[in-house]
């Protein structure tokens, strides 16, 4: 099994623990972005994960490929050239102060590349599935259009396809989002979404559900996968439900559609240590499962339990193991010491 993801990867800066910006004189760097953290989270289940971007030559370019390779993702597809890596600063929110991320990303490698840059044939051969999110593309027209010509190329040589609709209102404007996704999504046979990505971006909303009051109603999730299925036939849609009690404490699940079953996980109450790429996690763990062929219940289990663990680990990358998201899975969710 071979899966590529395609997207970017950015250096990360904050401050330790829970200062706020600039309350001391020191930032942690590490890197981290959507599809780069589903590779990571693939890489670390055994899974043969290529992840393709465009960074700089230079040596915080390299020291963002270095991330990766740490972990065994292949960087051999990744394009080198450009200018920049992109920037975000997270500031961790703790009890009822959210989370914050500044976004420094204006003409980083990845945002000015061309559709020429990428050999999709090549990048394709021998490969069984491929990942990108909705960050990807609003970027840019560009990259609109290179995510477009890697769909079309993954479908020629059926390649599953896979996308996390992830709007980000700080990169475009929901109708920007919905021309690109609604072309793009002609492609796609698993979607994931979130409580608000498909209202943000295709105007479906579940009813009876206050995502800020921590009120959710499981029937509005169904009809809310239902209507993304028929609308783009998806083979899979996967909503992930999360009731924010504070900035530190929060319910997460998640439900899966597969058509004919509406399979709702357990739900995991977290006390968040990371929160940043605990979707990307939730991704990840879904297309490990896919790939090897679990069911549609056991398959959501696996995810959700994947991204649980994440929320407990800092940085954007998910570094736990097949065995340690199983045990999760299985109902050993008790944290008692490992002797």
């Amino acid at each position: 099994m071979k899966v590529v993801t395609f997207g970017e990867i950015m250096l990360r800066l904050a401050p330790n623990g829970y200062y706020r910006f600039f309350q001391n004189d020191q930032m942690q760097a590490t890197f981290g972005g959507g599809e780069a953290n589903v590779a990571v989270s693939l890489a670390n289940y055994g899974v043969d994960c290529a992840y393709v971007t465009k960074l700089p030559k230079h040596a915080i370019g390299q020291a963002a490929v270095d991330s990766l390779r740490y972990f065994g993702v292949d960087t051999s597809k990744i394009v080198r050239g450009g200018d920049r890596v992109g920037i975000y600063y997270l500031e961790k929110g703790a009890s009822q102060r959210g989370s914050v991320c500044i976004y420094d990303r204006a003409y980083s490698a990845i945002q000015t590349a061309s559709p020429e840059d990428f050999d999709w044939d090549s990048i394709f051969e021998g490969v069984d599935w491929f990942h990108f999110t909705g960050i990807t593309p609003a970027l840019g027209a560009n990259l609109v259009e290179i995510c477009k010509q890697a769909c079309i190329a993954a479908k020629a040589k059926g390649v599953k396809i896979s996308c996390d609709l992830n709007y980000r209102g700080k990169l475009w404007t929901r109708d920007e989002a919905r021309a690109a996704m609604t072309d793009l999504c002609k492609y796609v046979d698993v979607c994931i979404s979130n409580e608000e990505d498909a209202k943000d971006v295709f105007g479906i909303e579940a009813e009876n559900t206050d995502i800020y009051g921590g009120k959710l109603d499981k029937n509005g999730y169904k009809s809310v996968a239902k209507q993304l299925a028929d609308k783009f036939n998806f083979e899979k849609v996967a909503i992930t439900l999360r009731s924010s009690i504070s900035a530190n404490d929060n319910d997460w699940a998640a439900m899966l559609y597969d058509g004919e079953n509406y399979c709702f996980s357990k739900e995991y109450h977290l006390h968040i240590v990371d929160r940043v790429g605990g979707g990307d996690s939730f991704g990840g763990g879904l297309i490990y499962s896919l790939l090897n062929g679990k069911d549609t219940q056991s398959a959501i289990e696996f995810a959700v339990a994947a991204s649980a663990l994440k929320h407990s680990i800092e940085g954007d990358f998910n570094r736990v193991s097949v065995s340690e998201v199983e045990k999760l899975a299985g109902g050993d969710g008790s944290g008692r010491v490992q002797r």
